[in-house]
């Protein structure tokens, strides 16, 4: 089976490094593609060992708020605004996917591959943005299930729209364009 990825994008714009090939491996095997969007990715993080002083974050009461002396407020998970939030978000789901058997692609830290009932499932991710791919149907509604039992998050369906760039695919082709012209 011939596969073709055309792509047309603007100068002001660029893919991901993961994202072309992504969509060329997940064409050549004919796989479908779904979007996953999770919900306040950083809620579910937990903090660094390197955070803070020994590991420990401290914060003053809220704007607004009496300081209580009695009190210490430290933080349980880290804020959406810490500079180390994006890596506890990606350590977390970096662990839950190595329970799911998964193992990164190469030295491509966001994208994924697992093989489950004899089906290979792709899973590129962009903070909280996740497409994941995989020719039988049936195996990806599972894992997809399994992704969004662990972290709240929305399907948001076939993957047509995906940071910034247009989705078109032709699976009888084997064509999938890749348009960004805004």
């Amino acid at each position: 089976m011939v596969s073709a990825i055309m792509m047309t994008l603007s100068a002001l714009y660029r893919l991901p490094a993961d994202s072309a090939p992504f969509s060329v491996w997940a064409t050549q095997q004919n796989m479908f593609m779904d979007h996953i969007d999770i919900s306040q990715a950083f809620v579910p993080g937990e903090l660094l060992p390197g955070d803070g002083h020994n590991g420990k974050v401290y914060i003053s009461s809220l704007r607004g708020y009496d300081e209580d002396p009695l009190y210490v407020y430290s933080l349980l998970k880290p804020l959406y605004s810490m500079p180390s939030a994006a890596r506890a978000w990606h350590t977390t789901m970096s662990a839950f996917l190595a329970k799911e058997g998964c193992a990164t692609v190469g030295f491509e830290k966001s994208m994924w591959t697992v093989t489950i009932d004899s089906a290979r499932i792709l899973l590129g991710a962009h903070i909280d943005d996740f497409v994941i791919a995989c020719a039988n149907q049936q195996v990806l509604d599972g894992f997809r299930a399994r992704l969004l039992d662990a972290f709240e998050g929305a399907y948001e369906g076939a993957l047509q729209h995906y940071l910034g760039y247009e989705v078109t695919r032709d699976m009888e082709k084997g064509i999938t364009y890749l348009s960004q012209t805004h």
